[in-house]
């Protein structure tokens, strides 16, 4: 009875020492990638602007052809809703929505995950004319873990994680454009 008795009160330490490391870990995390394309701002812009344009370049809409998507509002302005709904864990159930636009500039984006875990996080894209005809895109997601889930943030790299992602989508995106 003395061995359980110390278990559980070494257990119990364990437990109150890593919800006091959480208080001083950090709740957020930045991803972002980038990407120069030989085609003009405008174009690029055009092109990203509309959600359902991410189902022929994003790695995450790719990943369960039998997804089910749906769609709100009118592509390319504020308030418009790209949902999916996925069978397979990896994919889940979510919806992203275009919450700003600064034209020729910046989309931004708020996702809303619903399955296999609930989370709401931001994304973006900026187009950056480096010439006449060559524009920089940089898409970017930022996260936030809650206490005492924080704690993920020590053991998971979402750079590395979220950031291979990132760059096969803007791989993929460069391609569609500049063979177009």
């Amino acid at each position: 009875m003395k061995i359980l008795k110390t278990i559980v009160i070494a257990l119990l330490f364990i437990v109150a020492l890593l919800l006091i490391i959480a208080l001083f870990v950090k709740k957020d995390y930045a991803v972002q990638r980038e990407i120069t394309i030989n085609k003009t701002n405008q174009e690029v812009f055009d092109y990203i602007k509309y959600l359902k344009n991410q189902n022929n370049f994003s790695k995450w809409a790719m990943m369960d052809p039998l997804m089910k998507k749906t769609y709100q509002g009118t592509d390319g302005t504020v308030g418009f809703i790209s949902a999916w709904d996925s069978k397979a864990d990896s994919v889940g159930k979510g919806e992203q929505e275009i919450v700003k636009i600064e034209e020729g500039k910046r989309i931004d984006f708020e996702i809303r995950f619903i399955k296999p875990f609930e989370s709401k996080d931001k994304a973006y894209m900026i187009t950056e004319s480096l010439s006449s005809n060559t524009t920089k895109v940089i898409w970017g997601f930022d996260g936030h873990m809650n206490y005492p889930m924080n704690l993920m943030l020590l053991v998971m790299d979402f750079d590395h994680m979220l950031g291979g992602d990132l760059e096969i989508g803007l791989q993929r995106l460069k391609t569609k454009l500049e063979t177009e």
